[in-house]
């Protein structure tokens, strides 16, 4: 099987395309055949082993999982022991540890059914992105029919699921992103673009309801300026690798601001369940969400996508095509 390998913390270079050993489903687990897998901030910085606080959970040393990636999109080819709501032949996507490979295990709780109407590089676009956007705008901001929010990084993987997410919420949306991306997000339903090279949105006179802040790079204190005295601001940036604490510190102070002011500030954690993923299948198959794929690259290319994806201003989202 050949698969995208990790021996050890580095740039995109110390990725290997290498023969590995076949995996194996154990209880509860399914073994998948990868068709797609998407590309995410997360894995380079599970890459670069930053930041340095994160580690008990990536590998101390090395990483924890030799094979790479997370999001995934394929066909089951074999179920382990107590594994009774998928099946062999079933068309499935969701968080699969390894997702680099031609094969990969996943826990059964992490998977859902493909939707019918989506490829498989569509589907695999989905989990992370989709469902951080999906919480970070429902459940975190709470948002509701009327409101005002503002996304950043509207364009990027997140924010472009943000954005519709909100509009299906019956939210008006206010998009930060390059002018290059302008048409995209309209097309997606927002109802305002700010080029965020020639405007400050922090520096206007708009106040809005909720933020989720992808990529302005901006401390929690200078975004929370373009809030509602009551608004929510919802920090999802992840930042450039490096340091102890990474894009990490500045979100930690800006939570730390919440005894202080009559806003709302909160973080974004990452959690992979299948109900999330279902709620997701829904907004699809309802017509009000869907990916946007900028670029699919093969397996051997995959140092070279998470290269460039660690430069940044990605529209939609990469994927990992394995035929």
């Amino acid at each position: 099987m050949k698969a995208i390998v990790q021996e050890k913390y580095g740039a995109p270079d110390s990725l290997r395309l290498e023969d590995a050993g076949e995996p194996v489903a154990g209880d509860g687990e399914v073994l998948v055949r990868v068709r797609a897998a998407a590309l995410n901030p997360a894995d380079w910085h599970i890459l670069r082993g930053s930041p340095v606080i994160a580690r008990p959970g990536m590998g101390w040393t090395r990483p924890g999982h030799r094979i790479a990636g997370t999001d995934a999109a394929g066909v089951v080819e074999r179920v382990g022991a107590g594994v009774s709501d998928v099946a062999v032949g079933d068309e499935v996507y969701g968080y699969v540890a390894g997702a680099f490979a031609e094969r990969a295990v996943g826990s059964a709780g992490k998977l859902a059914p493909k939707p019918p109407n989506l490829t498989f590089a569509e589907a695999a676009a989905l989990p992370i992105a989709a469902t951080t956007a999906l919480r970070g705008i429902r459940d975190v901001a709470k948002v509701r029919a009327g409101q005002r929010v503002l996304i950043t990084g509207a364009s990027g993987g997140v924010g472009h699921f943000a954005v519709q997410v909100a509009v299906a919420l019956g939210a008006e949306v206010s998009a930060v992103c390059s002018a290059a991306n302008a048409d995209l997000v309209r097309e997606l339903g927002a109802e305002h673009v700010i080029d965020y090279r020639v405007q400050d949105f922090t520096a206007g006179p708009e106040r809005y309801d909720a933020i989720l802040d992808n990529a302005s790079r901006k401390s929690p204190n200078v975004v929370r300026r373009a809030l509602t005295p009551t608004g929510v601001l919802v920090l999802n940036d992840g930042g450039t690798p490096g340091g102890l604490l990474g894009p990490l510190g500045p979100m930690l102070r800006g939570v730390a601001l919440n005894r202080f002011v009559g806003q709302t500030i909160s973080l974004l954690p990452t959690r992979e369940d299948r109900s999330n993923l279902l709620e997701v299948n829904q907004l699809v198959a309802e017509g009000r969400l869907r990916p946007v794929i900028s670029r699919t690259w093969t397996l051997p290319e995959t140092a070279q996508a998470l290269a460039e994806l660690e430069q940044g201003h990605t529209r939609g989202k990469a994927v990992i095509e394995i035929p």
